[in-house]
């Protein structure tokens, strides 16, 4: 009896590992809300990576509606959007440490606030709170010149440093960052 226990316990155990393994190799890119990152060099080696999943459109009214006005978002889908700079920089006049982080927003119809927590980890619904916020900083918002199906975060460089820029819908949040 005991053998039999023993050599179903390990058929179970064996099909939990075989489940695991299959969704840890599922391909990403064929979610409805794909895998994206966006790099920028500082120079000098150093540089800051956001990794994203990027929502599509699809008809829908994004801001106000799918996306609330005054909560927090994840900015994004799936995974909580990471942001990870190698180099101490000033994300729209707060620095920010060396080090990885995880991005938020709470979108408004005229002015963002972007989130970057301590707490990294998260599945992207989890904000761990105003505890673990690194810096709360503003973003600018104004009207794309066309709409955009697919949520996208960027960086433009300029003279005066680089903005990081939210797209998606009829909606550009902007916040300026400058490597110190």
């Amino acid at each position: 009896m005991r053998k039999t226990i023993a050599i179903f316990s390990m058929v179970c155990v064996s099909l939990a590992l075989s489940a695991v393994s299959c969704r840890a190799q599922e391909d990403r890119s064929k979610r409805p809300s794909p895998p994206a990152t966006t790099a920028l060099d500082l120079g000098g080696g150093k540089s800051i990576t956001v990794d994203y999943s990027s929502p599509r459109a699809k008809g829908r009214k994004i801001y106000g509606e799918l996306i609330p006005f005054g909560q927090v978002w994840r900015t994004g889908a799936n995974e909580a959007t990471t942001f990870v700079t190698t180099a101490d920089v000033t994300v729209g006049g707060v620095l920010v440490p060396a080090g990885s982080y995880t991005l938020f927003t709470v979108p408004n119809k005229d002015k963002w606030t972007l989130i970057l927590s301590k707490k990294t980890g998260e599945w992207g619904t989890d904000y761990p709170g105003p505890a673990n916020d690194l810096a709360r900083v503003d973003m600018t918002v104004s009207a794309l010149p066309a709409p955009v199906e697919n949520f996208t975060i960027s960086f433009k460089s300029s003279a005066g440093g680089t903005t990081l820029n939210i797209d998606w819908e009829t909606t550009c949040a902007a916040v300026t960052i400058v490597k110190n």
